[in-house]
């Protein structure tokens, strides 16, 4: 009976980075929730953070990396736990957030680091009726956002006017674990409870397959 494992990657083993080159003392969230928690773009790095008595997550440019300071500025405005971020595919100082309080809040991070908190978003989009636990932005057209929550509905939303440009509803009958887009946008796919994966065509509202 083999004892070694049969593994073309047994001899390989990993070298951390030096301290300077990580991101050090960053309280992430411990909300239990099947999410990344972190969401990055060409020019900053975003965590979801503990904070009392609200959600918030953490903004760091990309140059920034070591030891982060306790009083770093959070970008905090949800009333509870923020679930899910995620950038902008067009601006890459938008990053928008979905939380346990039903709303989904976009937020415009200037290029220096703020001296206090950012606590104004530019815009909420409230639709939901439970937590939202998944965002994501379109990834051809602009302005367009797609958000799912413990409600069972997926919406997507008008960024710009901050509107409901369709609501798909009565095409999951449990909790929406994932949700993904085609390259150009004209499909999505959805995994749920249920065990089923869906690709809907939001266009004609309806499942293809």
């Amino acid at each position: 009976r083999r004892v070694v494992r049969q593994s073309k990657f047994r001899h390989v083993f990993g070298q951390p980075v030096k301290a300077d080159q990580m991101y050090e003392d960053i309280r992430v969230s411990k909300v239990t929730w099947d999410s990344s928690f972190c969401a990055v773009n060409p020019k900053f790095v975003a965590i979801i953070v503990e904070s009392g008595g609200g959600g918030a997550f953490i903004v760091l440019p990309l140059a920034k990396t070591g030891r982060v300071d306790k009083n770093h500025p959070l970008v905090t405005g949800h009333t509870a736990p923020v679930l899910d971020i995620d950038w902008c595919p067009h601006n890459d100082n938008v990053i928008a957030s979905a939380s346990e309080d039903t709303t989904v809040m976009v937020w415009q991070i200037p290029d220096y680091v703020p001296v206090r908190n950012v606590t104004e978003p530019v815009v909420t989009l409230e639709g939901h009726s439970k937590r939202v636990g998944i965002i994501s932005w379109h990834p051809t057209a602009r302005n367009v956002l797609l958000s799912a929550g413990c409600d069972n509905l997926v919406i997507l939303w008008n960024v710009g006017t901050g509107e409901m440009l369709l609501v798909l509803e009565d095409m999951h009958t449990d909790l929406i674990y994932n949700v993904g887009w085609n390259r150009n946008g004209s499909l999505l796919v959805t995994t749920c409870k249920d065990k089923k994966v869906r690709v809907i065509d939001p266009r004609q509202q309806q499942v293809v397959a």
